[in-house]
């Protein structure tokens, strides 16, 4: 179904349009995603400030997912991994390969190599569809906030239980 790997500064115009084209539908629903309005600079700044993924068939990028790791975000009021600028070229809709991307990275990326307990994402609560996908695949609101009139839920993963128990009932190690 393709190779996935990490993308490189050049990926990014092809990022770029692949975003574009995928979060028109945010666009119409006037929800204010910064990946819906994104740019040239900000795709590159997120290309090299956090750990992009992408997912090629046939040599094309045909999904994008962002993990923005705690440590490296001064403003991260979470301890966990954050999932965001995840798109799938619309050609390929309806056929897994979303679910494919995100499984690597929560099970692969996430659990097996950073061993982080769990992950967590956010999403416009108005959007019809994103939030039970999310919790079909195991996330969990756990907050929500409002962010310029819209009300913005935020949900979590767990990964690791045993992990997780011990992190969040502070039991030493």
């Amino acid at each position: 179904m393709g190779q996935i790997r990490l993308a490189i500064p050049e990926d990014a115009a092809n990022i770029l349009e692949l975003s574009l084209r995928a979060y028109e539908p945010i666009r119409d629903l006037n929800i204010n995603f910064l990946a819906a309005t994104a740019d040239l600079s900000l795709v590159l700044n997120n290309i090299t400030r956090h750990s992009t993924y992408v997912l090629e068939k046939n040599d094309k990028i045909i999904a994008t997912v962002t993990v923005r790791y705690p440590w490296a975000d001064p403003n991260s009021s979470n301890p966990y991994p954050f999932i965001w600028w995840f798109a799938v070229d619309p050609e390929y809709k309806r056929q897994g390969i979303g679910s494919k991307l995100l499984q690597y990275v929560e099970e692969k990326v996430l659990r097996e190599q950073v061993k982080a307990p769990a992950v967590y994402l956010a999403t416009a609560e108005r959007h019809p569809w994103l939030v039970s996908i999310y919790e079909k695949r195991g996330y969990k609101i756990f907050d929500e906030k409002f962010n310029e009139g819209d009300k913005i839920v935020f949900l979590q993963k767990i990964l690791d239980e045993n992990l997780y128990h011990i992190i969040e009932n502070k039991v030493p190690l």
